[in-house]
């Protein structure tokens, strides 16, 4: 979860980039998806499993919320400040241990609930100073319910992934994922690509890898652990995207982010050693 946590959020400021670079939100979607296939398909290959699958509804249900969630976090990366778009993303734990509950029947354990509510806190501590600024623009409200509607549907695909994760391999299930994006983005966007230079070749080409491992990294994560426990670790993203935001976009954190990462990482920290690994 932590080697997920750190990719995932080098993916993310890629996107940044990439969206000061004027590509479209689609087109970045379609290149990751292209590599991810590649890069599935060649683990799959190895492993001699089935591309397909097993559990073929719920695969494809998977993809389907991951592309629409994906999307509404790609808008708000690009749209708001890296770290704050981090943290709305990162309330998919929240909506992940109440879908765990309510359909895989896992019920989170104490160290669970303190981590989710220290990073609650957390995330209010970061949120609110943004929140007193006034009246919101249009443009940030949207970015903002983007953000919040992604946390969402990252919620829907984590419990998805623990669902299948017990049967399936986690390439197979990674797989399902550019499978829906491929032809999405083609018809919902194609006509809106543009060309590329050299760097922006190769920053999609680095939204790809650090996706693929990052996926990856979570499913094997998911195999073995609970879907709240698991997810709850993956908070540290937003620590990481603190950092990053303030090497390459001079994003520099404020006091009440400071704060609001310092609980984030106790919460994750008191997951870490108060909970038994492999708990199920």
């Amino acid at each position: 979860m932590l080697l997920s946590a750190f990719s995932f959020a080098v993916m993310g400021a890629l996107v940044k980039l990439a969206g000061s670079l004027s590509i479209p939100i689609l087109q970045i979607i379609f290149v990751r998806a292209v590599i991810s296939v590649a890069l599935c398909l060649f683990e799959i290959r190895r492993a001699h499993v089935h591309p397909l699958g097993h559990h073929r509804a719920l695969l494809l249900a998977r993809g389907t919320v991951g592309f629409l969630a994906l999307m509404a976090v790609f808008y708000a990366f690009i749209h708001l400040p890296y770290a704050q778009a981090t943290m709305l993303q990162y309330l998919h734990p929240v909506f992940t241990t109440v879908l765990a509950f309510w359909f895989l029947s896992e019920r989170p354990t104490a160290a669970t609930l303190i981590c989710i509510a220290l990073s609650l806190l957390g995330l209010g501590c970061m949120v609110t100073p943004y929140l007193q600024s006034g009246t919101l623009p249009g443009a940030y409200l949207m970015a903002l319910l983007a953000g919040l509607g992604g946390a969402f549907g990252s919620g829907v695909a984590y419990t998805l992934v623990r669902k299948l994760a017990t049967s399936e391999h986690p390439s197979v299930i990674v797989l399902y994922f550019p499978m829906v994006c491929l032809p999405a983005t083609l018809i919902l966007g194609a006509k809106d690509f543009v060309w590329l230079d050299s760097t922006g070749w190769l920053v999609l080409l680095g939204v790809g890898v650090f996706t693929q491992l990052g996926q990856v990294s979570l499913t094997r994560a998911m195999r073995v652990d609970s879907a709240s426990r698991a997810t709850s670790l993956s908070y540290l993203q937003i620590v990481f995207a603190a950092a990053l935001g303030w090497l390459f976009f001079s994003e520099v954190p404020r006091n009440s982010t400071l704060l609001g990462a310092t609980l984030i990482l106790s919460g994750a920290l008191i997951t870490a050693r108060m909970q038994p690994k492999g708990l199920s």
